[in-house]
């Protein structure tokens, strides 16, 4: 039955075995299938700081449509991830109460694949927002309260692995073979890709890896271009930016930005840069992934422009033993034994 005790267990089980965000996904949906049942789902990794999506999870039908149905769901303010702010589920049926067709999303395309009722759920702590993800139920069926609550109840459990696995990206190497750029996707308004700078389909390939040998699915891309329709829209305020994990210690921001021109806003083509992430915005994705204080953090940055004990206890307005407490807490949380090393995790040396 949805949301027993034994189905509980299973995902806090399953949270506490501290596999990588992809592989933690993979083992939630199969026991969040047993336990509310669904047809299809996108689970997205969101920058904490931007709420943008930045490393998706999907099995969808519409999957040829790709850029239209991430422009939708941007574009969509009706149980956004972004709203929902009071509770971190939301099922589209109740929403609407039984009138789906109040949702452009479902209006303009989930209604041509059948679906029958969506449930929403945000990944939201005090750090940030990690994650949403969304069931789809097909043939008229609906979710009921009780799948609901069971999503309620495990949302808080998942909320902090997928941090904690967030976390672990920082304590291991880089690859030899990350990308160089800065890297330019061109795309249409409508967010068909257009043409690129050599190099970023490589890129994209290891941002969002294939079974096959397709070409690469610029999901990122698309991501913090239809955060920017959204901010032109008025739809949500967030950047359109996100920090997106390539591998080992490696990250990458992604930024979308409209081209210059005579042509009306809404006319013209959207560019978006990939580029390796700088030293503040690591230090800052760190520092919220670590579950470190505004104090701690600040320290952090102290520390990672060169400065010592004495330095930071000047900056701070605090004694140099207050400054080793905090380095100590620091510590703790970040799973390591001295400077050297921190700054290394931080700053991917």
């Amino acid at each position: 039955m949805a949301g027993s005790t034994a189905a509980r267990e299973r995902v806090e089980r399953i949270c506490a075995a501290g596999a990588d965000a992809r592989t933690l996904r993979l083992r939630l949906l199969a026991e969040l299938r047993r336990a509310v049942g669904f047809d299809a789902y996108a689970w997205v990794l969101t920058d904490p700081e931007t709420r943008v999506g930045c490393g998706p999870l999907a099995d969808v039908p519409c999957l040829p449509e790709l850029p239209r149905l991430i422009r939708l769901r941007y574009l969509t303010a009706l149980n956004r991830w972004t709203t929902l702010t009071d509770r971190p589920v939301a099922l589209l049926a109740e929403a609407t109460d039984g009138d789906l067709g109040r949702s452009p999303l479902w209006r303009e395309l989930l209604c041509r694949y059948d679906v029958a009722d969506v449930a929403s759920v945000v990944f939201r702590d005090g750090f940030g927002c990690w994650a949403f993800l969304e069931l789809w139920r097909t043939g008229g069926r609906a979710f009921d309260r009780v799948h609901a609550q069971f999503l309620r109840d495990v949302a808080p459990t998942v909320t902090t692995a997928l941090r904690r696995g967030q976390a672990r990206t920082f304590e291991t190497a880089s690859p030899s073979d990350h990308p160089t750029g800065p890297l330019l996707l061109l795309l249409a308004p409508d967010l068909q890709a257009v043409r690129q700078t050599p190099g970023t389909r490589d890129a994209l390939r290891l941002l969002v890896p294939r079974d096959d040998e397709g070409p690469p699915v610029p999901a990122g891309a698309l991501n913090v271009a239809a955060q920017l329709l959204a901010v032109e829209a008025g739809v949500d305020a967030s950047p359109p930016w996100a920090r997106v994990h390539l591998a080992g210690n490696c990250w990458l921001t992604l930024r979308a930005a409209r081209l210059e021109g005579d042509a009306p806003r809404e006319e013209r083509d959207i560019a978006v840069t990939i580029h390796e992430s700088s030293a503040s915005e690591r230090l800052s994705l760190f520092a919220r992934c670590t579950g470190l204080s505004a104090r701690e953090a600040e320290l952090l940055a102290h520390l990672a422009t060169g400065a010592d004990t004495r330095d930071v206890a000047a900056r701070m307005f605090l004694s140099a033993h207050t400054v080793q407490d905090h380095l100590k807490s620091v510590f703790d949380k970040t799973g390591t034994r001295s400077r050297r090393t921190l700054l290394a995790r931080v700053l991917g040396a």
